[in-house]
Order: structure tokens, then C-alpha cells, then sequence
């Protein structure tokens, strides 16, 4: 069967201007003072979504509202659920903007507005491809969508909103674009996330500050004894040193360590890129491996003693640390926090106490490489790229796929549409124009092979 270049139908201008739209409205989910905004970027979503047929409504939680849309107009076809966000990070700093963050603009190809690539543009081209395709006709599966409002300061709602909406998020995939591909015209398939263990370190010596000139010498040092702590928390090779933390994880495959071998990688410019000379990290293991198949240990904070200007002569009561532990398949997120929190105070140097402070965590996911749903995805993105996709893991973490598959138990097919270059989070985030276009295209197609597939099998 034949199918339209729906290259050649996309109205490219048009689809920057509804975008642009979009990305003029302010929706900071963290600033309380954009709780109006919030709701307009809702509503915006929600009628452009009626507007193309689908039964849509903006559902309230605790704090910022869902948008849910569905068009099930195809009987006995799978039932895709497209989950984005329409929240964006706050815009400081503004003095390092070259252009304002909530008035579009493109210069040398790039879109930027805070948004553009996290998670605005990437979101809506699904919204766009969509549209797109029903130019041709009904779509070729059902089709849902979850846009929430909340995933820039933790989607603390959104959990019970599955739980309690599980019948009606009912769907055969999940589909999320809200990452990075590996490289430039280099389409990525992610089949694998990080966990996450965050922890907090407190170091206490004596019951109060102490005058570094009567009791140094002494007096127990936090700040001394929480870098002593710090540096036990690895051995010479990079390995972590707390008891049990590797045991019972999944090693890389051969296949896996021969194909990100054969992906266009250079240390040399990944080191440039960063502004390091050297990218140290476990013994045995490339770059790739170590920053998406195997866990780390990173202090993310350290605080203790006196910041001010100038110097006081202090030795400080308490010091601490923020420490992520990023965790691979075979590891258990809370078995990992209850290991640091038994060890660290073990470490402790004679005169102080050391004891851990758990925060947040999240489980790592890792998905079938040949999966019906993988395999259907490369299709589309080799009608996009010309070329076959790359299958690659995340180095970060996205808790929301515990949820998902805890929940709605359905597996979840990461389509990323942006780079590490658009600058997400960051002052000038960009989304390239050609990726958005060819994220409208890559979604329109996705749903055509995900329609094609199910009517072959």
C-alpha cells in the first residue's frame, strides 16, 4: 500500500505560528503567580484538540490542571496514549536571554522561547501530527492524549490523577517526546532510563561553632570529616565503595556494548563541548556505557562553615551534602537509600556523627529492543531520516514511567525529538525548526506504522 509524502502537505508556516502561540504564554508551574497562565496554556491545548475532533477536557487536580483528549474512531486498531507537559521552567536568569524567553524567535534556524524544546515544541508536534494525518482521513489507531502541568516540579499529581483516571488512560503504548536524540540528523530511539536515589549527608561535631584558634588542633572538623566521608564513597576506580550497592544489577550485552560502540561518538569532542580536559569515570567502561548502562555516585551540594564575604575563623557545628545515585536495571531504589543510610555513619571520623537524609527516587526502566512498538518507530523514522535509528539509553532519570507502568500497565516508547544543544532548562533553550517539522512528521508516521502493523499481523 502507498502512502501520501505528507511532507509535501505540511503547512510549515502555519504550524511555527500555532507554536509561536503556544509559546508566548508564561505556564511556570513553579511561580505561583502564573497560576492564570497555567490555565490559559490548558485551555489552548484543550481547543485545538476539540477543534480537530477529539472529546477534550481540562481535568483539575491539587494543583495544576491535566488536559485529556481521546478520538477512538478506530474499532479493533491499538490505542496509543501520547503523554507530553505544557509546564515550562522558570525563565531566570533573564539578563543572559539574547531575546525575550516568552516571545519566539528564530535566529539561524532555531526557535528560542523557554519551552521550545521542553516540553512546548516536542508536545505539540504530536498535536500537529495528528492534524496532520486527518487531512488524509480518520486516524489510522485510537488516539489519547495526557498533557499535564506539572513535570517541571515533579508531577506531584499526577500519579493520583492515573490512579484514579486508570479506565480511561487505558492504551496498548505510551508514547513520550521529551528528550534528546543521540546527534544531530542521528534519529533516536531511547529504550532505557536511569533510577534515582537522592539523598542528603549531615555531618555534626561540636554543639555549636567553635573559634579556629582555641580549638584548632583539637576539635572535630565537619567539613573536613564530611570531604573525608565524601572521598570513602569511591574507590581509585571510580567504583562505589557502599556495601551491596552493585549486587544483583544487569550487566551490559555484548550486543549493546558493540552497538553504542558503533555510534559516532568522539571523547575528545564530548570533553570540548563540556570545557574538560578529561572525562573521568569507572574503570572498564567507555563513556556511553558509564553515562547510560552502569549507576553512579555525584555529589550535587555541599554546604558547611562560613560563606560570607571577607573570613571568620570558625570551625564550623554541622556540614552536609546533596548526593544522586543514578541507578541501572537490577537496582532498587529503595534498597539503595537504605544501604548510603546505614554506611555513611560508619565513615564518620572519631568526634562526629554522620547520618543520611532521604529524599526522592525513582525506578530504572529498561524496554524491549525489539518490541512491535521499537520496531514500528524505526520505521517512521527511517521515512523521516532516510537512515535506521539508533537505540540508545538516558543517562537521566523519569519517575513517571514507575507510574505508568505500576498504573496503566502499558509499555512506553520514548520518541525523542530534540538535542542537548537546544539548551533545556537553560537561558536561550531552542528547538531546531527542522526538528519540529520533522516531529510532526515522525508522529504522523508512527501512528500510520503502529495502524500498518496491527492490520499485517
Amino acid at each position: 500500500m502507498t502512502t501520501p509524502d505528507l511532507s509535501a502537505l505540511l503547512d510549515r508556516d502555519r504550524a511555527n505560528a500555532e507554536l509561536f502561540d503556544l509559546l508566548r504564554i508564561p505556564s511556570v508551574s513553579a511561580d505561583p503567580t502564573r497560576t492564570a497562565d497555567m490555565a490559559a496554556t490548558a485551555e489552548f491545548l484543550r481547543a485545538k484538540l476539540t477543534g480537530l475532533g477529539f472529546t477534550a477536557r481540562i481535568d483539575p487536580t491539587a494543583g495544576h490542571p491535566v488536559v485529556y483528549a481521546e478520538r477512538l474512531n478506530a474499532p479493533g486498531q491499538p490505542t496509543v496514549l501520547i503523554y507530553g507537559h505544557y509546564d515550562v521552567q522558570p525563565e531566570a536568569p533573564l539578563e543572559e536571554w539574547v531575546t525575550p524567553p516568552f516571545e519566539p524567535t528564530i535566529r539561524d534556524g532555531r526557535i528560542y522561547a523557554r519551552g521550545s524544546t521542553d516540553d512546548k515544541g516536542q508536545a505539540y508536534a504530536h498535536v500537529k501530527g495528528v492534524e496532520l494525518l486527518l487531512t488524509q482521513g480518520e486516524l489510522p489507531v485510537n488516539v489519547k492524549f495526557l498533557l499535564e502541568g506539572e513535570e517541571e516540579i515533579g508531577s506531584p499529581n499526577l500519579e493520583p490523577y492515573l490512579r484514579d483516571h486508570a479506565g480511561a488512560l487505558k492504551a496498548d503504548v505510551i508514547v513520550i517526546s521529551d528528550g534528546s536524540r543521540f546527534a544531530p540528523d542521528v534519529p533516536t530511539i531511547t529504550y532505557g532510563v536511569r533510577g534515582l536515589s537522592y539523598v542528603e549527608i549531615h555531618v555534626q561535631g561540636a554543639n555549636r561553632d567553635l573559634h579556629s584558634g582555641s580549638y584548632g588542633g583539637a576539635a572535630p572538623n565537619p567539613i573536613n570529616a564530611l570531604a573525608e566521608i565524601i572521598t570513602r564513597l569511591k574507590d581509585d576506580q571510580g567504583r562505589v565503595t557502599i556495601p551491596g550497592f552493585y549486587d544483583g544489577i544487569d550487566d551490559l550485552t555484548d550486543t549493546e556494548r558493540q552497538m553504542w560502540a558503533d555510534l559516532p561518538h568522539d571523547d575528545a569532542a564530548f570533553a570540548a563541548s563540556i570545557g574538560v580536559p578529561a572525562l573521568p569515570g569507572e574503570a572498564g567502561y567507555t563513556t556511553l556505557e558509564r553515562l547510560w548502562g552502569r549507576p553512579t555516585l555525584d555529589v550535587n551540594g555541599i554546604w558547611g562553615g562560613y560563606q560570607g564575604e571577607g573570613s571568620k575563623t570558625v570551625i564550623a557545628a554541622k556540614a552536609g551534602a546533596k548526593v544522586s545515585m543514578r541507578l541501572v536495571p537490577g537496582q532498587d531504589p529503595e534498597r539503595i537509600t537504605q544501604l548510603i543510610t546505614e554506611y555513611v555513619p560508619t565513615l564518620a571520623p572519631a568526634g562526629t556523627t554522620a547520618a543520611v537524609h532521604p529524599h526522592h527516587g525513582g525506578r530504572p526502566f529498561k524496554f524491549d529492543l525489539n518490541s512491535p512498538y521499537n520496531l514500528a518507530a524505526n520505521r517512521a523514522l527511517k521515512r523521516v531520516f532516510g537512515r535506521e535509528a539508533v537505540f540508545a539509553r538516558t543517562g537521566g532519570s523519569i519517575p513517571i514511567v514507575a507510574a505508568f507502568n505500576d498504573l496503566l500497565h502499558a509499555p512506553v516508547l520514548f520518541v525523542d525529538l530534540g538535542l542537548n544543544e537546544d539548551a533545556p532548562h537553560s537561558p536561550n533553550e531552542s528547538f531546531a525548526v527542522s526538528d519540529y517539522h520533522n516531529g510532526i512528521l515522525t508522529s504522523a508516521y508512527l501512528l500510520q506504522e503502529l495502524g500498518a502493523q496491527t492490520s499485517t499481523e
